[in-house]
């Protein structure tokens, strides 16, 4: 069987269980999603995931009852009820054995916890495989961009040790970081991977961390093995480059990534500001296209 049949059923199996979390999902159904045997099925999905489908089952439903519960105003055993447990007592136990806090208790605090945070098997594979030559400009390389004024804010971080990219980082710290970071109400936008200007790095620590944007204000609790720094007010030359698919993901970024390395802020009356402040990228999402953002300051 050739390796990305694979993929592709698991990634149908994952796509399946995120459109029917709200319901009972059986071995047999995410078979016919797979067009495997169920022993097959559930053999491939614990090979590619990690983990077995019905735990990958639990720990999404999980993530998604404590989202529903830290965002909307609802009873705990109605959001037991809406993602199938059987009772109030067993989503409970399920909760605190997972999060190390009680559904109540996370509803009236909403803390910092780690959500489980699934990633789509497909885009795995296809990063990590090589890229086919043939191939390398299939990718437009057409992009936006513009200039964008950031506020001062607070930025909650997890430090690595040596890593200056994000595949360095995830080998230092681990995916789980972002579930975390996801699960920051108070956050002023979506979690980002941040190059660090040098004067923000501590002695001994990366230049490529994980963060999330909190407003100054900030009082919320900082979980444990991560900081609180200030980021000034700042203009952010911000690039997006134009959406892809899934299968075209590295040379999306690679393309964006040669662009801003060509590009020459001086010509509409800028300079890089990199020596002093950080440096962005967001999630990539093929929907939207790459994003990174640069500091930059005028002439």
């Amino acid at each position: 069987m050739k390796e990305l049949e694979k993929v592709m059923a698991v990634q149908r199996m994952q796509n399946y269980i995120e459109n029917n979390l709200n319901r009972n999902i059986t071995l047999l159904e995410l078979s016919q999603c797979s067009n495997y045997s169920p022993w097959y099925s559930a053999k491939l999905f614990k090979e590619y995931i990690g983990k077995g489908p019905f735990e990958y089952i639990r720990l999404m439903r999980l993530t998604k009852s404590a989202l529903e519960l830290r965002d909307n105003d609802k009873r705990v055993v109605d959001v037991a009820l809406d993602f199938v447990f059987d009772s109030h007592e067993g989503f409970t136990r399920a909760f605190k054995k997972e999060f190390g806090i009680t559904p109540k208790k996370y509803k009236k605090d909403k803390p910092p916890i780690y959500l489980y945070t699934p990633y789509p098997i497909k885009e795995q594979y296809m990063l990590n495989k090589k890229i086919d030559k043939n191939n390398e400009n299939k990718v437009s390389e057409n992009y936006f961009v513009q200039i964008i004024n950031f506020p001062k804010r607070k930025f909650i971080l997890k430090r690595g040790i040596k890593a200056k990219n994000y595949f360095e980082y995830v080998n230092e710290v681990g995916c789980e970081i972002w579930g975390l970071l996801c699960s920051i109400k108070e956050a002023l936008n979506e979690p980002i991977g941040v190059w660090l200007a040098e004067n923000f790095i501590r002695e001994g620590t990366s230049v490529y961390v994980q963060g999330v944007e909190v407003p100054m204000d900030y009082c919320g609790i900082v979980p444990e093995g991560l900081e609180i720094i200030t980021l000034p007010s700042c203009k952010m030359m911000v690039f997006q480059g134009e959406p892809f698919e899934d299968e075209d993901y590295d040379m999306a970024i690679k393309n964006l990534s040669k662009a801003i390395n060509k590009y020459n802020p001086s010509l509409y009356g800028y300079e890089w500001a990199t020596d002093k402040l950080p440096s962005f990228q967001m999630e990539p999402q093929g929907y939207r296209g790459y994003i990174e953002g640069h500091p930059v300051r005028e002439i």
